[in-house]
């Protein structure tokens, strides 16, 4: 399917009343802000960043050894930034899904499949210990073909999945539609290794379990330096600072404390609606009784899930990249994108015209160029990283977390051991050649999009070298 970017009117007035703040983070069960750090104080290991990461890092550390005194900074709040903004897609892949993983570390696949359920698992373990309202419902996601091309890639998908021991089932395009009901449908995929979660109140819970185990937390604390002194880091923040023996850094697509990471993650914009709850005759209308996520099968494509209370969360499509990595509140407006995915919801969805948008935000991901989480070590090993994650890392973060607190420790471990930890990604070229060449990408990318999938001569050379760009 061919989407038109031009907004009707009708399309307009369904955004009319929207308020411009994420979905998840508007909600009145919203935890009080902890307070700053104003002193001088000492840690064993220091944790960088409230989001996802940093909570599953504090978090597991203390776990390991309740008599690790571990402090967690946060120059926000908890969940502020990509955690509570993101669809809530939580998939058990490691690898921002099976060709990626593939085309990179094909001998390396059972074991990371492997390794992705455990960890899906545990996670879902971990919301049952600590009691964690976060409506995780493993729905499973569905990828939908709208164009004729994309059909023989789920088919490919299927046959790959199976060799490498994940379970997906092929959808033709009445199994599809009596699932989720769009006229733009023609076949599907259903990956079982897929659950849905309100990202925020999982950042919440973690922040509780944080606090529980004994984690010291610090919120609207901006780390501003790291010295390294013999033994340990000392972290500066506005009014104190921490020495502390081991660092952690969860900053996700923020401007980095290690200058290197510069190189290899790009701040790159996404944009999200939230409708209104719908009515019994649209839900009848549409079907959708499983619940499952949905993603369809552009370069540009689109992700898309039910809530709780039966709202439908729109986001994808555009990828935007700004100057000078760009990053700030006023990037998270975008009426341009705001208008494009609605008229592409109500080009999916037309039995839903008429239907509003209470919510409408933008959010940032750490995009590297092999798509996934990437780490490192500094300053003699003191210090960890783990980053890159390009919008699937709500599930793969606890993943992430785990092989940060293994680089720091020393520890040999089956993750420390994957080529795919010990490689790291190519690095995106610097200002002023970062712009132009990541818009030629995303013009190249549509231009597939519209020719039924047919790369260009730069995108095969990026295909032929491992790079991408990507939300």
């Amino acid at each position: 399917m061919h989407f038109s970017n031009t907004p009707r009117p009708e399309t307009l007035k369904s955004l009319a009343d929207v308020k411009l703040t994420p979905f998840w983070l508007d909600d009145p069960n919203k935890p009080e802000p902890a307070s700053a750090l104003t002193e001088k104080i000492t840690a064993d290991l220091v944790v960088v960043g409230a989001g996802f990461t940093g909570l599953w890092t504090a978090l597991q550390a203390k776990q390991a050894d309740p008599n690790r005194d571990v402090v967690l900074l946060e120059a926000g709040e908890t969940a502020i930034a990509a955690s509570g903004r993101n669809g809530g897609f939580m998939a058990a892949s490691l690898t921002h899904g099976l060709q990626n993983g593939m085309s990179r570390w094909k001998n390396e696949m059972p074991t990371l499949v492997e390794l992705g359920h455990k960890n899906l698992n545990a996670i879902e373990s971990t919301i049952q210990q600590f009691n964690i309202d976060c409506d995780f419902i493993r729905s499973g996601e569905i990828n939908v073909a709208t164009e004729e091309y994309q059909i023989e890639a789920l088919r490919k998908e299927v046959e790959e999945s199976a060799r490498v021991g994940d379970s997906v089932q092929f959808l033709d395009q009445a199994q599809v539609r009596a699932r989720v009901n769009s006229p733009t449908y023609l076949a599907g995929l259903h990956k079982t290794s897929v659950a849905l979660v309100n990202p925020a109140r999982l950042a919440w819970g973690l922040r509780r379990a944080c606090l529980e185990v004994g984690v010291r937390l610090f919120e609207r604390t901006q780390v501003t330096a790291l010295e390294e002194k013999r033994g340990s880091i000392i972290l500066k923040t506005n009014y104190g600072e921490v020495e502390s023996k081991k660092v952690a850094l969860a900053t996700n697509a923020f401007p980095p404390l290690l200058k290197r990471l510069s190189f290899y993650v790009v701040p790159v914009y996404d944009y999200v609606l939230m409708s209104e709850p719908l009515s019994k005759v649209q839900r009848d209308e549409l079907g959708w009784r499983g619940r499952e996520g949905v993603g369809d099968g552009g370069n540009q494509f689109h992700y898309y899930r039910t809530t709780e209370d039966g709202r439908i969360l729109w986001g994808g499509y555009d990828a935007i990249y700004y100057h000078n990595n760009g990053v700030g509140p006023h990037l998270e407006n975008n009426p341009a994108s705001f208008s494009r995915l609605a008229e592409h919801f109500f080009q999916t969805f037309p039995q839903l015209t008429g239907l509003r948008f209470t919510h409408a935000w933008g959010g940032v991901i750490d995009t590297c160029s092999r798509y996934t989480a990437f780490w490192g070590k500094a300053y003699g090993g003191k210090v960890a990283y783990a980053v890159g994650y390009t919008g699937l890392g709500v599930g793969a973060s606890r993943f992430g977390a785990q092989v940060m607190l293994d680089l720091l420790d020393d520890k040999k471990t089956e993750r420390t051991a994957l080529q795919m930890v010990k490689s790291k990604p190519f690095p995106f070229p610097p200002e002023p050649l970062r712009l132009p060449i990541i818009n030629f990408t995303r013009w190249s990318l549509d231009q597939a999009d519209q020719n039924a999938g047919k790369r260009n001569v730069w995108l095969k050379t990026l295909d032929a070298l491992g790079l991408g760009f990507d939300s």
